[in-house]
């Protein structure tokens, strides 16, 4: 790891080449593992003000969940994360089918996140949790800073092989989350180490 701006981060962050391809993966990282994406204590009121947003468009399950339990419960590490179904779709799931060869044909069903569909038809301020906005990275706590790793899995490898043909690195892809959580300083400093590590031959 380096540390830039007193964050701690991954090389990772600079090799790994990541372009989601929801043609492929259907929005797996929506509905697969064993509980719901991490939220931060902040995020919990904007989750309860989407909600009333994005309802009708939930299953009706989700909505007896978030009704009856709430928008988010505790991981076993005590960590908040999103309401799932049956152990497995994030409660804000809404399914639709994607197109493959810009609109002329359907191809299988998708899971989408109803908040980030609201976001992008100017229905809702907020576009969904950092943790949603900033995967494969994911953040952890190391002494008295912040870490950032690249999870890599399994149903993402679609998304690994993209952007290997696209030759687009998880620092690029990432560039406005990335941002939003940290600052333009600190993103334009990530430039700067990529283009060092890239001459001194850790990038190769």
């Amino acid at each position: 790891m380096i540390e830039i701006l007193g964050i701690l981060v991954s090389l990772d962050l600079f090799k790994v080449m990541f372009c989601c391809d929801l043609s492929k993966c259907h929005g797996a990282c929506c509905v697969e593992g064993d509980a719901g994406a991490p939220v931060n204590i902040d995020e919990v009121a904007e989750l309860e003000e989407a909600y009333e947003v994005v309802k009708d468009e939930l299953p009706q399950k989700a909505q007896e969940i978030i009704e009856n339990e709430g928008v988010v419960y505790p991981d076993r590490d005590g960590e908040l994360v999103t309401q799932i179904i049956n152990g497995k779709d994030c409660v804000f799931v809404k399914y639709d089918n994607i197109s493959l060869d810009g609109g002329k044909t359907r191809g299988p069903r998708c899971a989408l996140c109803a908040i980030d569909g609201a976001f992008r038809q100017g229905k809702f301020h907020w576009q969904k949790p950092i943790s949603c906005a900033l995967y494969p990275v994911r953040l952890a706590k190391i002494g008295d800073t912040v870490g950032v790793n690249v999870h890599k899995w399994d149903v993402c490898e679609p998304a690994r092989q993209l952007g290997k043909k696209l030759q687009l690195p998880v620092y690029k892809f990432l560039k406005d989350p990335l941002i939003q959580r940290f600052g333009k300083e600190w993103y334009d400093e990530v430039c700067i180490a990529a283009e060092e590590l890239k001459k001194a031959g850790y990038l190769d």
